[in-house]
């Protein structure tokens, strides 16, 4: 059963209190009685009423002043007041509803009207605070379906992503050394730090600790912060407000957020702009940060895995990366081996991407043509595992119908007509892959770099993007 309605009374005629007193009481509601206006809001500070049926005549403060002042008080502004007053003139109204009056009754009044327009006003507070109260609901459901799905937009494109779930293949004493640190800090809250060339598997070695660790029944969450607008990178991190920019049309949760209690994989972390690595190391050091837009801080509990392609020490002294983020996210650095130094392993690993292309293809291909093993082993793999799987693809798809032979389409060790020396140089660095394949291209276009046929289209990049590029790698034609 619910309490009754808890009406305050304030006029100074006793007579007309003690009347509206036994009024109100004999309809089930509680009264409180006020004899001017000074006591009155006393009264409002200490407790909170339904409704205020205010005189307008009274020492002190009138009731065109109690009312302005509960309009003006944050606590009180809702409470709906019904001026009682002897006063008739149309003027007088006006500064009652100008005050913040819900309703005007003239003295003397009829029981039964004054009744009515109780009901009215507090059955109109029922139904507000009702429809605040289901909209507060509203707005806890809406952001719990968006954090769920949130979480599972980000698990559905870890799940769609290619990821070997058979575990880390291998048994060279490179690896071994490498898989036995990460059994040891797996059990650790420590953050880690994966430096490695690209195709190395920084992700698998990432997801090896999170599922090692404490934290294994909680998400893993991924994040590539070269992939990312470097306007949204700061949003995809820690989320933003309704309204914190252009586009932001609601509340949305950051990758902190869907962490928490989990792991964190920020992926090539060395990408990540200026302007977001000192709020990052705030998050390291602190455990807490602010939404885009909003001013609240979130506590979160992450346990934060980085990985980078890129010498971290070389860009904080080029100042492209802050030194004491480094040194945080350095606590425990792995530095994965690239394939051309754990060749021990490439026959195993091409047996794996075998059985794996078959069930891809459809195919039987149960043998390997020593050729390949010999040509595998003897290829430094500039692209590491993720190159030597495609191969292993590829060859699969063009091979004989028995066998997996050493077809023609595997690592081409030939150079390039133009520039052999570009080829022979760096032995497979990254930047020498991407050399390389542009001095192709660019034989292929006689080196025209625009139009239908020039070699920026062929690449997929603007004319002044691939001019850049061969500034930077020094190329120029012959």
């Amino acid at each position: 059963m619910s309490a009754p309605a808890d009406i305050l009374v304030v006029d100074d005629t006793p007579a007309n209190v003690k009347l509206l007193g036994d009024l109100l009481e004999v309809k089930g509601y509680a009264v409180t009685t006020a004899a001017d206006g000074r006591a009155a809001l006393e009264l409002l500070k200490a407790r909170k009423f339904d409704l205020v049926l205010l005189d307008v005549m009274m020492p002190g403060p009138d009731g065109f002043e109690v009312c302005e002042r509960m309009r003006k008080d944050g606590t009180t502004r809702e409470i709906p007041v019904i001026f009682l007053t002897a006063l008739d003139d149309t003027i007088d109204k006006v500064r009652a509803f100008s005050a913040g009056a819900v309703d005007f009754v003239t003295k003397p009044f009829r029981a039964e009207e004054l009744l009515a327009r109780v009901n009215t006003h507090l059955a109109l507070r029922q139904a507000r605070r009702s429809l605040e109260e289901q909209n507060a609901r509203l707005r806890a459901e809406i952001e719990a379906h968006n954090r769920a799905k949130e979480t599972i937009e980000c698990l559905v494109d870890e799940i769609r992503s290619s990821h070997d779930f058979d575990g880390i293949l291998g048994e060279s004493p490179t690896l071994l050394r490498l898989l036995d640190q990460v059994g040891r800090v797996a059990a650790t809250d420590s953050t880690v730090l994966i430096q490695g060339e690209t195709g190395t598997g920084k992700e698998l070695i990432a997801r090896a600790i999170h599922s090692r660790s404490q934290r294994r029944e909680r998400p893993l969450i991924k994040i590539n912060c070269a992939a990312l607008p470097r306007e949204l990178v700061e949003s995809e991190l820690f989320g933003h407000e309704k309204g914190a920019f252009t586009g932001a049309t609601q509340q949305r949760a950051g990758r902190f957020e869907l962490a928490d209690g989990g792991t964190l994989f920020l992926d090539e972390v060395g990408e990540l702009p200026p302007e977001t690595q000192p709020k990052l190391l705030r998050v390291l050091q602190e455990q807490e940060f602010e939404r885009v837009g909003g001013s609240k801080s979130l506590r979160t509990d992450v346990r934060l895995i980085a990985a980078t392609n890129r010498d971290l020490q070389q860009r904080v002294g080029a100042g492209a990366f802050r030194s004491d983020l480094y040194f945080r996210l350095n606590v425990f650095p792995l530095l994965l081996p690239p394939l051309r130094e754990r060749r021990e392993d490439i026959p195993r690993l091409i047996r794996h991407f075998l059985a794996r292309a078959d069930r891809k293809l459809g195919s039987s291909l149960a043998e390997i043509a020593p050729a390949l093993i010999e040509r595998a082993m003897a290829y430094d793999w500039p692209g590491n595992v993720r190159e030597l799987e495609n191969y292993v693809e590829r060859s699969a798809i063009l091979g004989r119908p028995t066998a997996l032979d050493a077809v023609e389409p595997a690592p081409a060790q030939a150079a390039p007509t133009a520039k052999p020396e570009a080829a022979r140089s760096a032995s497979g660095t990254l930047e020498t892959v991407e050399r390389n394949h542009i001095l192709r291209v660019l034989e292929q276009t006689q080196w025209a770099i625009e139009g239908e046929k020039g070699a920026a289209r062929m690449l997929g990049l603007n004319p002044s993007t691939l001019r850049g590029r061969l500034r930077k790698l020094g190329i120029r034609k012959g």
